[in-house]
């Protein structure tokens, strides 16, 4: 007895004084215990509905009989028995009204009331309670024909318990049909799916044999009470309680395998879990020599053969506690029988056994690596003794495990090298696009400033550029740095001759025409960066053309710069000056190649 304050069952008496006073619980079991009896000595009262109170205790023992109910083995049962006993409660407070309305329009007065009193038949208590509760079942069950009501008093009154009797019919139905549920569920726990499973068989048409051992194996299951849902059942616990269930039902049998026997309890408490029930019939193979073990055996019930080949002559019989197939599923390197059945096993009688997979043995022995190496150091000792350990082989799979490995990891390193190669392609293509960007507006930039140098009048026009080649980065700096030098081999050139004035010219104008057009070519070929016209700027050169460049014309900002080939009459306006501007260059020439003589 207590109640819960923040999870906590608290039992002390104090504080459960206190609490059940400051509850409302209290106020409603105080009204309905109230001495109400005494007012029939105080005021000579007699009617019963002064105790009327007491109804305000219903509530309680709804609550007291949902108490039982999850406290009892058989909820079933007590379910149908508080049924009847709500509906005879019904049928008596419906009889006693009956009785009250008869008395008020008068006994025997017609055919609907409670006959006359005063006749010997009908005067007995006794006779009068089982009429009246005759009646009022005959309305609420609707089984029987009824009297016919004649006031209007009994015409409401019959409404009513018309209405009442609906309601009091569903529920009986409803918790009928949730009892007979409950069962065929309790049932489905020793007949899983057997209706399913007849009508497959008898889809298939499987032999009758067959059919009578599965009939047979669902009746060992029911007669002896066996379940085979365990884990659906017990699933909707807590771990840990589920846990402590399993250990509970499993530990001891566990215990008395030997490679089991010094392991630690925790890998046991996992252990337990993981064991499955199965249930073989008389003569049923566990299994048969040569057959590839997946999981071990423990019998819990039942005695199990080891037969020979023709399956009649018994070696040995294995009784509860025993176990085998513990090797197999260790996976031992060097066993002989290559985790092989190595004898058929069969069962005698009916056999309850519970099995060990050895999937679920890999994943609890993943986490708890010591006593994996203790149950395989334990498996091998037992396959000495047997004689079925190839110590050579399992030096060989050692190896053969080693050089796996090591092949996994590098698989491993690869597939992380092949999905990192695809990024970085990706990542070195957008690196080369860019830098191919950068460098074509340079290109673009450096050929325009090529070709405007020529109308500033900063340069002859076979004068090479500052940033063509080596020979025109060369030009420019003699020319910046002999300065006022130049003067003094213009005047000398002039004197020298006109015959090396015109060498150095054509060499100067071969050199820049040449240097310009591969520039030219490399960047402007194809309309690249808003290049007007659809002759490139090579083939123009190439013709002849003189090109000039609108826009912004210093050195360096060609960018949106449009290049624009000039007609024959701009050709033929321009001719003397291009003329001069041919003279001012050879002079220059002329007085570098004095200066160089000299």
């Amino acid at each position: 007895m207590g109640f819960l304050d923040q999870g906590i069952l608290i039992k002390d008496l104090t504080r459960l004084r206190k609490h059940y006073l400051c509850s409302k619980l209290f106020l409603w079991d105080l009204v309905s215990l109230l001495p109400t009896d005494f007012l029939y000595f105080a005021f000579g009262i007699e009617t019963p509905l002064v105790r009327i109170n007491r109804l305000l205790r219903i509530p309680r023992l709804n609550e007291a009989s949902d108490r039982m109910e999850t406290r009892t083995s058989y909820p079933n049962t007590l379910r149908i028995t508080k049924l009847m006993i709500y509906i005879f409660v019904l049928i008596h407070w419906n009889a006693c009204l009956y009785f009250a309305m008869s008395n008020y329009i008068g006994f025997g007065d017609d055919p609907w009331v409670y006959p006359n009193i005063t006749d010997p038949m009908f005067a007995s208590m006794r006779t009068q309670y089982l009429y009246c509760f005759w009646f009022s079942a005959l309305i609420f069950t609707t089984v029987g024909d009824t009297p016919v009501p004649v006031r209007e008093e009994e015409y409401l009154f019959m409404i009513a318990d018309m209405l009442i009797a609906v309601l009091v019919f569903a529920s009986i139905v409803g918790n009928v049909g949730n009892v007979i549920m409950s069962l065929r569920d309790k049932d489905n726990v020793f007949f899983p799916n057997h209706e399913l499973v007849k009508a497959y068989l008898r889809s298939h048409h499987v032999s009758k044999e067959l059919r009578q051992r599965i009939d047979n194996w669902y009746q060992h299951l029911y007669i002896n009470k066996k379940i085979m849902r365990e884990y659906e059942i017990l699933q909707q616990l807590p771990l840990h309680i589920r846990t402590d269930i399993a250990v509970s039902v499993h530990l001891p049998t566990l215990s008395k395998v030997t490679i089991f026997q010094s392991c630690e309890k925790s890998l046991l408490e996992e252990l337990v879990l993981k064991l499955t029930p199965q249930v073989f019939s008389p003569g049923e193979y566990v299994c048969r020599k040569g057959d590839v073990g997946h999981e071990m055996y423990i019998i819990k019930e039942g005695k199990l053969a080891v037969v020979a080949d023709d399956g009649v002559t018994e070696f040995a019989v294995l009784g509860a506690g025993n176990f085998f197939g513990e090797i197999s599923i260790l996976n031992i390197k060097g066993n002989k029988s290559g985790n092989r059945r190595t004898a058929n096993i069969k069962s005698i009688g009916h056999s309850d056994l519970f099995s060990l997979s050895k999937e679920d043995l890999t994943d609890v022995l993943s986490e708890f690596p010591s006593a994996k190496r203790h149950l395989e150091e334990k498996g091998r000792q037992i396959l000495i003794k047997m004689g079925m350990l190839d110590e050579s082989a399992e030096v060989q799979e050692m190896e053969a495990e080693k050089v796996e490995t090591k092949v996994k990891r590098l698989e491993s390193i690869l597939e992380n090298l092949q999905t990192k190669l695809p990024r970085l392609m990706v990542e070195l293509e957008s690196s080369n696009r860019k830098i191919r960007g950068r460098v074509e507006q340079l290109e673009l930039k450096v050929a325009v400033v090529e070709i405007q140098l020529p109308h500033d009048g900063q340069r002859g026009e076979g004068a090479p550029g500052r940033d063509e080649g080596v020979g025109g980065e060369a030009y420019w700096e003699r020319e910046e740095a002999e300065g006022e030098e130049e003067e003094d081999a213009d005047k000398k050139g002039k004197k020298k001759g006109d015959n090396d004035v015109d060498d150095v010219t054509k060499e100067g104008d071969g050199e820049s025409t040449k240097s310009t057009k591969d520039e030219t070519e490399r960047v402007v070929e194809g309309n690249k960066f808003g290049l007007k016209g659809s002759v490139s700027l090579k083939e123009k050169i190439s013709d002849g053309e003189t090109i000039i460049v609108k826009g912004d014309k210093r050195p360096g900002k060609g960018d949106g710069a449009e290049i624009e080939p000039r007609n024959e009459k701009e050709d033929k306006s321009e001719e003397g000056e291009l003329v001069e501007r041919t003279g001012k260059t050879k002079g220059h020439s002329d007085g570098k190649d004095t200066q160089d003589s000299d």
